[in-house]
């Protein structure tokens, strides 16, 4: 019989992530996901999923570059496995190119990408208005495709999934659980008392061109187009501390515009849908471990959110490293559940 309470906040990439690297590692805990939305709701359903980065500014570049090769590296297996179709994660080719020449022209994650190099003077003629850029092939995920795939792998793992609002740690650590693991995204603002936590809106056209199979970014992030499995995302926008859900139809036609100047043959495109999701975002990602008073008890509580933009990118990595802390946590509260 299991011992072992361990519970999940969080029904997105990074969540789902964090519970499956529990629950295949740990096979003698008992691991929970909670969450209040799944799948086609989350933020990470909105996400385009291109494996690409910012690094954040306090947290050691070595740290990031782990996150980013240990993800890239799980969706590249997955990609290249007969379970990528489910799964919803394929190769995608193309380029991010500048207005101007960056300060770094390599960034921290090209190494793990395939394929990086410098583009030539002759590609860049297709963006007039772009001095420099960069060419490479990355993972692309579709969250609506990988999560349900994430919940199947975390089920056979023993795993189990329960829909409810969470509204304070009191509740988690009455019902029993020895761990607690916040992956709660923007929900931490209220969760954990938070403040460093805040929403990035996010609006993005799903369209049909079957034609585009190269991926655009613009160097800022504010523009790009993402060819996937059925249709092509454009984005974007990134309204800071904006909380608005709804469809903002300036925002679209200001996206179409800003896209076709990229890559004109989308004006002919077909729009399929247009989906706003809100970033959970913080100047840097949290995946720490703390104990908490909850009632009589002292509870360890590992944190595992804030990664903006960059979810689906440091999914894996973040989790890995959030399954560390867990072990830690057991480690020194029952010497039973160690390894």
């Amino acid at each position: 019989m299991r011992s072992v309470k361990v519970v999940v906040v969080g029904g997105g990439v990074v969540g789902f992530s964090t519970a499956v690297c529990i629950a295949e590692a740990l096979p003698y805990c008992s691991v929970t996901l909670i969450a209040d939305r799944f799948t086609p709701d989350t933020t990470s359903d909105m996400a385009a999923g291109i494996l690409i980065c910012s690094p954040f500014p306090d947290i050691p570049l070595e740290r990031q570059q782990r996150w980013f090769k240990e993800t890239i590296d799980h969706l590249l297996a997955i990609a290249q496995s007969e379970q990528a179709s489910e799964a919803g994660v394929l190769l995608s080719s193309g380029w991010q190119i500048h207005k101007e020449v960056p300060a770094d022209k390599v960034p921290f994650w090209s190494a793990f990408v395939l394929g990086f190099r410098i583009m030539t003077d002759r590609e860049l003629k297709r963006f007039p208005d772009h001095k420099f850029g960069q060419a490479f092939t990355t993972v692309k995920c579709e969250c609506s495709y990988y999560l349900p795939w994430m919940e199947k792998r975390f089920r056979k793992a023993g795993g189990q999934v329960v829909k409810q609002k969470v509204n304070d740690l009191q509740e988690l650590s009455s019902q029993g659980y020895d761990v607690i693991v916040n992956c709660s995204g923007l929900g931490a603002k209220s969760l954990v008392g938070d403040s460093q936590v805040y929403p990035v809106r996010g609006q993005v056209l799903r369209t049909q061109a079957p034609w585009l199979q190269h991926f655009i970014r613009d160097g800022e992030g504010l523009s790009y187009i993402y060819p996937g499995m059925h249709s092509v995302t454009v984005g974007g926008t990134r309204q800071v501390d904006d909380w608005r859900l709804e469809v903002d139809p300036e925002d679209s036609q200001d996206i179409l515009e800003r896209c076709s100047r990229l890559e004109p043959s989308l004006s002919r495109a077909r729009i399929l849908g247009v989906s706003v999701g809100l970033r959970p975002s913080r100047k840097n990602v949290r995946v720490e471990r703390e104990m908490v008073l909850l009632g009589s008890r002292q509870v360890p509580v590992v944190h595992n959110y804030g990664h903006g933009g960059w979810g689906v990118t440091l999914s894996w990595g973040t989790a890995l490293d959030a399954l560390g802390l867990v072990r830690k946590c057991l480690h020194e509260m029952r010497p039973r559940a160690r390894l």
